[in-house]
């Protein structure tokens, strides 16, 4: 369940939630790669299970988001290979490897699965429409484009159950697992099992499904540690809600602190799409090598442990006490209010407008009077439900009229920004250079020839155009005139005949120029200068080859940065200076009214009542659907929300009468649901006879598939976030027309469209075989249809707790050679892996509770962790308002006036040479001290007197009076060698809180904050001293915090002012949440103070020290201090 902007909320609210995965390399020894020993022990933690959903690796491989796309099913089933390798490198699971692709989902999945797969199809046409387009513009310009190439992934639709390409990616993973069972020692105690497309059910709910159904079971271990892979946010309630205590979900890092921000327009780094100048992408190597099959993204690691540490503080009740696992249902239930995959998001609700802030405040502020919880063992209370829900509705009002304020300085400085952008654009266009007449045209030095046309610019181009300034000189066009100023024909051919002259080198001066004098004459050569010119000539042949080839790859590139660039202009409804009329203006007078009629098209009050009360039960039933969904499996396969739109949260009202029933009743064919979801346009994935359907007029169908369709935008800005208006499907109709043709399915097709179950693998030396064996001995002789029909439960003892049931797959477990799905890939002798049916244990209700045994972790978050802030919509603050964070308090730590002297300590030494010329730079830092000495602080800072390189000494806060006076645990301070240390050690020089030549002091002649190795480091659990050696700096070791004053180099060799890479409140780290004294140095002709984050640690009344790329922001609250440039 995709919910926009929910795991970056979450991510950002309760941080300490996320670890960074530690992924280990393989080497490369005496030029053999050694791969990554997963057998030992995981930096990251032991793992027994590891669960995949699949999607989430298929799609990414299939249409990678940052690379080209794959061309061949090779080469999309080898990047799924390695990805996987990579992640079962991650987490090393010691037990079970479970691997879910989504089968065929409920009716309810099936609505959203339309409408992505409609818009998809849509998109292509229009890509493929406007590509013709360009080509055909480049070829009236005289330019040539490359053909398109063939590729079998272009539609990414057949990723879709029952398609040729979910079959063969169902016998390449089949393929896939003997291979490493065989092959990897750390597979070989670990059971595999693969549940394909043909099992129906979404990829993540079959895992939960297992999941669920192995609890409280003789043998399971209550200390079970689940780690699952995927993107949906989802899956992190779908962890909260099976109650496992040692749950963790990974996942790729989306959006990563100081990260470069890439161009989306020609993928390159150094600039964004709006100052892109089209230049085409740098080649990797001479030859533009490809890199690994699949981008290497960093991963995270998400504990929920700490998630419900987190949900238990911040859903405490003042003289009540909660029930956490009671709580946590309710959490679950709470967020399916701001949006899921089976329902649209309420209008008054929105994540990015603090929707979850609103919810978690109103159940804390009501909770005594709802009677109790809202949820119970999956089952919603819908008279508590009505009650909280009509407590958030009090509030609709408020946030609809903040939004339409906030909509509308959006608009208006849109306005504004499109007037300055014309008013530039005018400006420039007078200083226009006029045109350069044909006589100009004269050979340049190499630095300054233009290269190619159309702006575009390549290293090939350079060496191209230098080759052949010369011959461009000595041969005149056959009309310079039309180089400049002639008619566009002219023009053409002039480009023509600038391009055939720098390819000329493959093609004789005769036929390639006619303008060439012709040759008369031949002269005659010994053989070994003959070979010299045929050796020459066929360097020069290769080289003009080359040069075309590269042309021709420039002008793909160009072809594919104007064809990107104009869908994005297409997909952008602002790009144009387009503003959608806002028809129902939410906050004004009426505005219900307006939603109904325009929405639901109903007229009159009473058509209005009858609607809304329809869609109210409607939505109410989907939200017990999805909690029954997610707590004890699809309790229907048929049932779906029939309307576009939600209700408000103030008509939610009288829910204790509505009557609520579900049908289980089965699930769709493989074929039925592509023939529900696919449009025409993806019809090839089906066979001959249902394609008929989409396509032929006289179809009883065809109405179900639109070529055209509205998208309304709702008031959004991009074309995606818009609501494709396609009719629903009706199902009866639909299966009535399928009937008439199934009887002419093939046998393949026929077992593409049937229902599978799921298979387990695992070494032939794995206890489990010995069942296996067992089983054959009694139905090895049984037809395949007979052997489904006998089953045998596993014996926990045997599989390492597991439980279920075997089943006799067709033909032998252990066959002993496995054939290459397709050429490219081995073939498997010697085989030593069983294949057999898996079948879950029987269905038992699910216990919402942690299971009897269950241990859990130290605690790890505080009431300090907890974030207070202010509702969205009663936050009067214009921007946003600074995520301010109370920390722990820090032992030894410099806070208040203390601090705020530092910070001034800091700037006056920064801006050491200011202080040591005078003038007005040098009164305004001594007006700062005196203002800060009038705030309260410990006394007047001395304005340091720099020394002869410029640099001034720092004096620790906690100065003594003797330069080596020694204060027990309080530290030594002098200005040339002392450390802001403590320990026993007289000598300052060694004793820096662990640091060997001092920390917060002077190495050599070079003043940075730390020393040869030293560094100011806080460890927690240490209890001799907060701090130890580091070859960092000072870096904050507590739990809750990713970052500390430093997390790389305090470390400064040598003389002279500090650098990035050197020393100085640098790194990566901050003092103050994860940002804060950030990269660069102290001093120095780098970055100086600053931060790649927009918080920072500031005295009372002091300086904060934040924002990008330095510069300090003034202290709010006497703690953070949020950073101006």
């Amino acid at each position: 369940m995709g919910v926009p902007a929910f795991y970056r909320w979450l991510a950002d609210k309760y941080p300490l939630i996320i670890v960074d995965v530690i992924e280990e390399e393989e080497q490369v020894i005496d030029g053999v790669t050694v791969p990554v020993n997963t057998v030992e022990e995981n930096p990251n933690g032991e793992f027994d299970n590891l669960y995949l959903d699949m999607n989430g690796i298929i799609h990414p491989c299939f249409h990678p988001e940052d690379r080209p796309s794959p061309t061949t099913l090779h080469e999309v089933f080898q990047n799924i290979f390695d990805y996987i390798d990579r992640l079962f490198a991650m987490i090393r699971p010691r037990k079970v490897l479970f691997m879910g692709i989504d089968g065929v989902a409920p009716r309810a999945k099936m609505n959203q699965q339309r409408s992505r797969r409609f818009r998809a199809a849509k998109d292509a046409a229009d890509a493929a429409a406007e590509e013709e387009r360009l080509r055909k513009e480049f070829e009236l310009e005289g330019r040539m484009v490359p053909p398109k190439e063939k590729s079998e992934t272009h539609d990414s639709n057949v990723i879709t159950p029952g398609t040729p390409f979910m079959q063969q990616l169902s016998v390449a993973l089949q393929y896939y697992i003997h291979l490493r069972i065989n092959q990897d020692p750390a597979w070989k105690n670990v059971k595999v099992i693969l549940s394909d497309a043909n099992v129906p059910g979404e990829g993540e709910h079959k895992i939960m499904n297992y999941i669920r159904l192995q609890r409280n079971l003789p043998g399971f271990d209550p200390n079970t540690r689940h780690c699952i892979y995927g993107l949906d946010a989802d899956l992190i309630m779908l962890a909260l809600a099976t109650h496992e205590v040692h749950f963790t979900i990974l996942r790729e890092v989306v959006f990563q602190p100081g990260q470069v921000d890439k161009c989306f327009l020609c993928g390159q780094t150094g600039h964004l799409a709006a100052e892109c100048e089209g230049k085409p992408k740098r080649k990797r190597g001479e030859h533009d090598e490809k890199e690994g099959g699949v981008t290497k993204k960093p991963f995270q690691l998400l504990q929920c442990w700490v998630l419900r540490e987190y949900l238990e503080l911040e859903f405490r009740v003042p003289g009540v006490q909660m029930d956490l696992e009671r709580v946590l249902d309710d959490f679950v239930f709470m967020c399916f209010f701001v949006g899921n995959d089976f329902l649209p998001h309420m209008p008054t609700l929105e994540i990015r407008e603090g929707a979850i802030n609103l919810l978690v405040s109103i159940y804390r502020r009501e909770f005594a009077n709802l009677g109790g919880y809202l949820t119970e063992n999956g089952e919603a209370d819908l008279r508590r439900v009505e009650h909280f829900i009509q407590a958030v509705a009090v509030h609709e009002q408020s946030i609809f009229m903040k939004r339409a304020r906030i909509h509308q300085r959006q608009k208006e400085r849109r306005v504004r920004d499109r007037q300055q952008k014309e008013r530039n654009q005018y400006r420039k266009g007078d200083e226009a250079a006029p045109n350069v007449p044909s006589s100009a045209l004269q050979p340049l030095p190499a630095s300054q020839q233009p290269t190619h046309h159309g702006g575009l610019y390549s290293r090939s181009d350079m060496n191209s155009a230098s080759r052949n300034s010369f011959a461009l000189l000595a041969t005149p066009l056959a009309n310079p005139s039309s180089v400049n100023g002639g008619p566009a024909g002219s023009n053409q051919a002039a480009a023509a005949a600038l391009r055939a002259k720098l390819a000329g080198h493959a093609t004789s001066s005769s036929s390639a120029d006619p303008a060439a004098p012709p040759v008369t004459k031949m002269m005659r050569v010994d053989g070994a200068a003959g070979a010299a010119a045929a050796a020459a000539a066929a360097a020069a042949a290769d080289a003009g080859g080359r040069e075309a080839e590269e042309e021709a790859e420039d002008l793909k590139e160009e072809l594919k940065f104007k064809l990107k660039s104009v869908l994005k202009d297409k997909n952008d409804l602002f790009a144009g200076g387009k503003e959608p009329d806002d028809e129902i203006r939410l906050g004004d007078d009426g505005w219900r009214e307006r939603y109904y009629q325009q929405k639901f098209g109903v007229k009159t009050y009473e058509e209005q009542e009858s609607i809304r009360q329809d869609v109210v039960l409607k939505f109410v039933e989907g939200l017990c659907w999805v909690m029954r969904y997610y707590y004890q499996g699809v309790c229907s396969w048929n049932w779906y929300y029939p309307y576009h739109y939600a209700p408000f949260a103030s008509d939610l009202v009288r829910l204790d009468e509505l009557e609520i029933h579900f049908f289980l009743g089965k699930p769709f064919k493989p074929f039925d649901q592509l023939m529900g979801v696919l449009p025409a346009a993806s019809s090839g994935a089906l066979p001959v006879a249902y394609r008929n359907l989409m396509s032929n007029p006289s179809s009883p169908i065809v109405d179900f598939y639109p070529t055209d369709f509205s998208v309304d935008m709702n008031g959004k800005r991009f074309a995606w976030q818009g609501v494709a208006l396609l009719p629903f499907i009706d199902e009866e109709r639909l299966l009535e027309a399928i009937k008439q043709v199934e009887p002419t399915l093939t046998a393949e097709e026929r077992r593409r469209n049937s229902q599978l179950c799921e298979m387990m693998y695992f070494s032939s030396g794995y206890p489990l075989a010995a069942s296996v064996w067992e089983m054959m001995g009694k139905w090895g002789q049984l037809d395949a249809k007979a052997r489904m029909q006998k089953k045998q439960a596993i014996d926990p003892t045997l599989s390492g707790g597991m439980n279920g049931y075997l089943v006799l797959c067709d033909g032998q477990p252990c066959p002993p050679m496995l054939r290459a799905p397709m050429s490219g890939f081995e073939t498997i002798v010697s085989n030593q892996v069983i294949c057999v049916v898996y079948k879950n244990p029987d269905f038992h209700r699910h216990i919402c509770r942690p299971p009897a045994g269950a241990i859990f972790p130290p605690k790890l978050v505080s009431e300090q962790d907890i974030k207070s802030e202010p509702l969205w919509h009663e936050d009067t603050w214009g921007r946003r308002r600074p995520q301010i964070q109370e920390r722990r308090p820090v032992q030894n730590a410099i806070g208040g006036p203390v601090l705020g002297a530092a910070a001034t300590r800091l700037l006056l030494n920064s801006l050491g040479n200011a202080g040591r010329q005078g003038g007005a730079a040098a009164a305004q830092l001594r007006e700062a001290q005196q203002r800060l000495t009038h705030t309260g602080s410990a006394g007047p800072v001395p304005l340091p007197v720099p020394l002869a390189g410029g640099i001034l000494p720092i004096q620790s806060p906690y100065s003594q009076a003797s330069p080596y006076s020694h204060n027990q645990g309080g530290g030594y301070s002098h200005p040339h060698a002392g450390g802001y240390g403590g320990g026993q050690s007289a000598d300052p020089r060694v004793a820096a809180y662990g640091g060997k030549a001092g920390a917060y002091g002077q190495q050599q002649q070079g003043y940075g904050y730390g020393g040869a190795q030293g560094g100011y480091q806080q460890q927690q659990q240490q209890q001799g001293g907060y701090f130890q050696q580091q070859q960092g700096g000072y870096q904050q070791q507590q739990p809750q915090q990713q970052a500390g004053y430093n997390q790389n180099a305090w470390v400064r060799p040598g003389a002279g002012a500090s650098a990035e890479a050197a020393a100085g409140y640098g790194g990566r780290g901050g003092y103050g949440q994860t940002g804060g004294y950030g990269r660069g140095g102290y001093g120095g002709s780098q970055q100086g103070y600053g931060g790649s984050q927009q918080q920072g640690y500031a005295g009372q009344g002091g300086r904060g020290y934040a924002q990008q790329g330095g510069g300090y922001g003034q202290g709010r609250g006497g703690q953070y201090g949020q950073g101006r440039r």
